[in-house]
């Protein structure tokens, strides 16, 4: 405020003073020069060192801005080996453990299909004692057509099934479940 009268007090300064007569365009310059400068200091001055204003209260106290937090991907949406190795397989090993029983070797490779022969994604897995399971994805990705085949322990796989055809949202635990159940189904890890 203060700046405000000391400039104004220049410019009546410049204008009044008597040695220089200045005619009126020359005052109307420095009058519009010196207003500008003014009207510029006291916007910078506001933008610095005013509050903001919280205008859906109208307290002024500052506002805070909260950054969002990015919402973490879901398992189902991550890479299709990250999904398979780190969330499916581990899951899986826990289910059949809880169950009593015991995996001796499970992985994911891309090697050819049983029965089909055709390569894609295949999760072969072995439970001790009981029988053998190959889970397979046409491509690397958990949304791909899926097939199913079984054999009791040191067997070959004699069929070929289609693996959650009717599924729009596949998730880690619609897997498993469907896993088990076709497993149960033949009697194989328990009693229908």
């Amino acid at each position: 405020m203060e700046e405000n009268l000391e400039s104004n007090n220049e410019v009546n300064k410049e204008i009044s003073d008597g040695t220089n007569n200045p005619n009126s365009e020359e005052i109307k310059k420095i009058t519009s020069e010196k207003i500008s400068n003014i009207n510029e200091n006291n916007v910078n001055s506001q933008n610095n060192s005013a509050p903001k204003v919280d205008k859906k209260n109208g307290n002024e106290s500052p506002v805070n801005t909260i950054p969002k937090q990015k919402k973490e991907l879901p398992i189902e949406k991550k890479p299709f080996h990250e999904f398979i190795n780190n969330h499916l397989i581990p899951e899986f090993v826990e289910e059949i453990n809880q169950r009593g029983l015991a995996i001796n070797n499970i992985y994911l490779k891309n090697t050819n299909r049983p029965i089909a022969g055709d390569k894609c994604w295949v999760i072969n897995c072995e439970i001790k004692d009981t029988c053998n399971f190959w889970l397979s994805f046409e491509k690397d990705d958990i949304s791909s057509l899926k097939s199913i085949s079984l054999s009791k322990p040191n067997q070959e796989p004699s069929i070929i099934e289609s693996f959650l055809i009717d599924e729009k949202r596949i998730t880690l635990k619609l897997i498993i479940s469907r896993v088990l159940q076709r497993l149960n189904g033949q009697k194989l890890i328990g009693v229908n």
